[in-house]
């Protein structure tokens, strides 16, 4: 585990990254793996694809539970917390904000032509991700193959369950094709885990003092700790990314508790898809109608608490499991697949884009600002939503 970043270093990349990073959850993957992987070299490209791999089939937000995970490899169980905490700080006081804004005057802000600008400039980045990455994994014909069976499928069909079967069908595949040649490979190995670093536990304590001082608030704590129920019990529910979590909010939020009507959830939904980071930011704006700022917050930990944890305790076995043939086997047609769903993801973000010539114009901007001449992606991103703000 790399001590070359120092926590308050690892909280502002990710604040950066977290304040930049437009366009869904596999838009930020590609902001971190660009900063994480490409810029700082704190972790090999490998190990970032095993992490989203291990994203992809655990529940929670995708991209969230991937910071967690490359912050818990540089620095433990804090270096997990303050990564999330950075990469979601910014988006949670914009929506915030949105919310205050939007139950004050019962109206959201016009950036649609921002938004539009951001589209091609996020398409470019996340193709860059997927070229980067593939020229790591991707060595031969056999993981051509499997990525480029991994983008018709998500193309072609889409959905969770078929990432799901992509997952583990390139892990069979992988396990097949690349395992070592030896009498037995399937003979048991027994690996014991190395127990959970205290800096895991000690994580929770910056949340200590909050607990012991609401009450001095005068918050209703009984609310407040549904709302992180009810979120935290839907978190752990999500599979497949925040778009099909949709459904499951509006039942629970709009038909069950009545905390919003159609109309605030739907809005709340098009606030989310503007800010950076993940959907599932509409917590902060269900929380806040319902309870105010202790609520926006008891939401927005519920929706991203639990599935960071579930990811902290996977992360940690995977450290030691991998280590086995079969698994590093598994781990190389997993790789390339994962570099096809990523390749998948930017032709999706670039087809949402206007289909106009700015769009184009964008897109081949950013990838040139980004490959040739190493411009950072905090700049890219404002750059095209001005851009899209004066062409579109």
């Amino acid at each position: 585990m790399s001590e070359r970043i120092s926590l308050w270093m690892l909280f502002t990349t990710f604040l950066k990254i977290g304040s930049t990073a437009f366009g869904g959850f596999m838009a930020l993957i590609s902001v971190v793996q660009n900063e994480v992987v490409e810029r700082k070299r704190l972790l090999q490209p490998e190990d970032m694809l095993d992490g989203i791999s291990l994203a992809t089939i655990l529940p929670g937000p995708v991209a969230v539970n991937v910071v967690a995970y490359v912050g818990y490899r540089l620095r433990g169980g804090l270096g997990a917390l303050v990564s999330v905490v950075g990469v979601t700080l910014t988006a949670f006081v914009l929506m915030l904000g949105l919310s205050v804004a939007y139950f004050e005057w019962g109206s959201v802000p016009a950036v649609g032509r921002v938004f539009q600008g951001f589209l091609p400039a996020v398409a470019a980045i996340i193709a860059l991700a997927a070229w980067n990455m593939g020229r790591k994994s991707v060595k031969g014909i056999r993981e051509m193959v499997l990525a480029v069976l991994a983008v018709a499928l998500l193309l072609g069909v889409g959905g969770f369950w078929v990432t799901l079967v992509i997952i583990v069908g390139s892990g069979v595949a992988g396990f097949l094709l690349f395992r070592p040649h030896q009498p037995n490979p399937l003979a048991p190995m027994v690996i014991a885990p190395a127990p959970m670093k205290r800096a895991s536990l000690l994580s929770v304590t910056p949340l200590l003092p909050v607990v012991l001082a609401a009450p001095m608030f005068h918050l209703d704590m009984v609310l407040t700790a549904k709302l992180f129920m009810t979120f935290g019990g839907m978190s752990v529910l999500l599979f497949g990314g925040g778009y099909v979590f949709i459904p499951l909010i509006q039942e629970v939020v709009v038909g069950t508790h009545h905390w919003l009507s159609t109309k605030e959830f739907l809005d709340g939904i098009a606030m989310s898809q503007i800010m950076p980071g993940p959907i599932v930011l509409s917590a902060t704006f269900v929380g806040y109608k319902v309870a105010g700022l202790a609520g926006a917050v008891a939401a927005t930990i519920g929706i991203f608490g639990p599935p960071a944890l579930i990811m902290l305790v996977a992360s940690h076995l995977l450290e030691h499991i991998k280590r086995s043939a079969p698994i590093k086997a598994a781990l190389a047609g997993i790789r390339p697949a994962v570099v096809g769903m990523i390749a998948a993801a930017a032709f999706t973000v670039g087809w949402m884009a206007p289909q106009h010539w700015a769009s184009l114009l964008i897109f081949v901007a950013a990838l040139i600002a980004l490959m040739r001449l190493r411009v950072q992606v905090a700049w890219v991103i404002p750059a095209a939503g001005l851009t899209g703000l004066l062409l579109f």
